[in-house]
């Protein structure tokens, strides 16, 4: 028996969460028996326009996923709902977002991805609790400068948006860490002069042989694949075409090729041509199988912070290592006027012996429209997410822990933007603590 089906029959009793995709087209009032118990409601897949006007009943609802349904204002009726923590209407048609749907005080994460909202109302700067907030692929020029009042805000992404110029206001968040721009008017040429830079290498797609899937993530496919007669080993990235929770894959592709090499990046080495469905890819290099993630990216849970295995341990050595070669990388994509936007132990591939290499460019993008200003700001920003890192890498020593890397943590999270230190100076403080 399906879901709704036991639902219907009054077998859910006591039930915590609910998963509903069944091409519902009517939110079913059964789920109201369960008022007292329900704490996650998925009705994402379906092909709802509405929610109930009494929805607040669920007084219980922390989780409520809708999203790829048919929404075109976000329901007013959320707003009943005090215990709400989390809320996801991604790849719905929402056009208005009510101020009385955001009456939500412990309100701490907003996913309203791939939409056609034009702007959002006032009453945001009240959801003071929020961590992350995801706005891309809609269709926004300003923020409610009410935001600027968010000041746990940890997360955002505005990528794919109609933004001319970002609020100066929100380079001074003090806890923003990871921040998405990509694919604004301000950012286009820059993506543009990146994607058409003569000294990328095309790789023809006939000359690629894929192996096996190496992962998938929300932008693309990643292949094991071999390139040329001499049947060199190389990684494939393949783009799937829609905006992601990031942007859109092409602002992606700009930032890894305009990234360039550096021995502890995984960037592109090429992008490929002829592909017979026009599908857009990236050559990268293979990175040795002893390398791991260091961690799986943020739960429901844990919100901002990412998640580690319960056994996860180091040395003090191996986390200096990891801390110097992320640090290393950063400051290189700093001097090339790119933001990587998702500096995050799940982006982090290591092994004991080799430290760390930083990867992933989904949610990148590039300072070269902006002045200085504002550069060095955003780049600041990214400090307080590698003091993030640093904290967890402390947390995990088995040792002392390094004297350099909490002096460093302090300071990279420190609540003053304009005081965090730059790459370059901690990357010279790591190397001074490394042994030979």
């Amino acid at each position: 028996m399906d879901t709704l089906a036991e639902l219907r029959a009054g077998r859910l009793a006591g039930a915590r969460r609910i998963d509903l995709s069944c091409g519902l087209t009517e939110f079913p009032r059964e789920i109201f028996d369960l008022a007292d118990s329900l704490e996650t409601l998925n009705l994402s897949g379906n092909a709802l326009d509405a929610l109930p006007a009494d929805l607040g009943r669920l007084h219980r609802l922390r989780v409520l996923f809708c999203s790829d349904n048919r929404f075109t204002q976000l329901p007013e009726s959320i707003g009943q709902c005090q215990a709400l923590e989390m809320v996801g209407f991604k790849a719905n048609r929402i056009r208005t977002v009510p101020a009385a749907a955001l009456q939500l005080p412990s309100l701490r994460w907003l996913i309203l991805t791939d939409n056609q909202i034009e702007t959002m109302p006032e009453a945001l700067g009240q959801c003071t609790a929020m961590q992350k907030l995801m706005l891309a692929g809609n269709q926004m020029r300003a923020l409610p400068e009410s935001l600027a009042a968010c000041g746990r805000l940890e997360l955002l992404r505005i990528s794919a948006n109609r933004f001319e110029a970002l609020p100066p206001w929100l380079l001074a968040l003090p806890r923003l860490s990871w921040l998405a721009g990509a694919g604004n008017p301000f950012d286009r040429q820059a993506e543009e002069t990146a994607i058409a830079a003569p000294s990328v290498p095309h790789v023809d797609w006939r000359g690629l042989a894929l192996g096996q899937k190496l992962g998938e993530g929300a932008s693309g496919v990643i292949h094991e694949a071999v390139l040329g007669p001499a049947s060199q080993p190389v990684a494939v990235k393949l783009f799937k075409g829609a905006v992601t929770s990031d942007g859109w894959p092409h602002s992606e592709m700009a930032a890894s090729i305009a990234a360039g090499a550096h021995p502890t990046l995984i960037a592109a080495q090429g992008r490929i041509d002829g592909h017979p469905e026009g599908t857009q890819g990236l050559v990268m290099a293979l990175v040795d199988p002893s390398f791991r993630t260091l961690a799986g990216p943020p739960s429901l849970a844990s919100c901002t912070r990412d998640v580690y295995a319960a056994d996860a341990q180091w040395t003090s050595v191996v986390a200096l290592r990891i801390a110097r070669d992320i640090a290393s990388a950063m400051q290189h994509l700093h001097a090339r006027g790119i933001l990587h936007g998702d500096l995050y132990a799940h982006n982090i591939l290591w092994n004991a012996q080799g430290g760390g290499l930083l990867g992933d460019f989904g949610a990148a993008w590039m300072t070269g429209a902006l002045d200085a200003a504002q550069a060095r700001a955003l780049q600041r920003l990214e400090m307080r997410a590698f003091g993030c890192l640093l904290e967890e890498l402390l947390e995990r020593c088995g040792d002392a822990p390094p004297q350099a890397m909490v002096v460093l943590k302090d300071r990279c999270m420190q609540a003053d933007v304009s005081a965090r230190p730059s790459f370059a100076e901690a990357l010279a403080l790591l190397q001074g603590e490394l042994p030979p």
